[in-house]
């Protein structure tokens, strides 16, 4: 059977950065409504999961000079710097937006995945760890009167090859800091994160002796 011809040549849409001052409407007349009141109702919750995730993102961004573009939420890793490095952000920290009777433990998902081409509609065959570089942002402040996500000297940034976690952890889900630390991790301040990014893009797994 013939594919519909609507369907047939529906493609990936672009992405395209939003200024904050693009109002809701109705057939073009405004409901007095723009896109950052949408931005401040959905994401003011910093401290949340789901925004310190995507926070620490673009943070990142923001050290590595690539921030000016749009996040993509269907690609398989979450940066891609300017010489091409792709970088997977995971964030963690130990004073959470909910009442907790003691400090969060920081653990960081590294599970494997089968990326996904968001232009094809196709997922790989096979799971891997899709990124050349980990970066683990931990917002360090324990004191949560203290607590401000903004606040960049609040930010530790632990950044790993992906080819030391592939090595000592292949097939594993989750990791702790202090398994970090084990690994070599390098350990970088705001200021730091790119130096260190870079260095570990460069790094070069040890030859197997045969």
């Amino acid at each position: 059977m013939a594919e519909h011809p609507i369907f047939s040549e529906l493609v990936a849409v672009p992405l395209c950065r939003k200024f904050g001052n693009e109002s809701f409407h109705e057939d073009g007349v405004s409901v007095g409504r723009s896109v950052l009141s949408y931005w401040q109702w959905s994401a003011s919750d910093l401290l949340s999961n789901t925004e310190r995730g995507r926070l620490a993102e673009y943070i990142v961004a923001m050290a590595l000079d690539v921030a000016n573009g749009v996040r993509s939420g269907w690609e398989a890793y979450d940066i891609e710097t300017s010489s091409g490095t792709h970088v997977e952000v995971k964030a963690s920290a130990y004073v959470q937006a909910w009442g907790q009777k003691a400090l969060s433990k920081i653990i960081f998902g590294i599970r494997p995945t089968r990326a996904w081409d968001p232009t094809t509609n196709v997922f790989a065959k096979d799971s891997q760890r899709q990124a050349k570089v980990y970066v683990f942002a931990v917002l360090a402040e324990r004191n949560q009167k203290n607590v401000d996500p903004l606040n960049l000297a609040q930010w530790r940034f632990y950044v790993l090859p992906t080819s030391v976690l592939n090595e000592r952890a292949p097939i594993q889900k989750t990791i702790s800091l202090s398994s970090l630390l084990r690994m070599g991790v390098l350990i970088a301040s705001y200021q730091e994160l790119r130096d260190a990014v870079e260095r570990a893009s460069g790094y070069l797994p040890t030859a197997e002796c045969k």
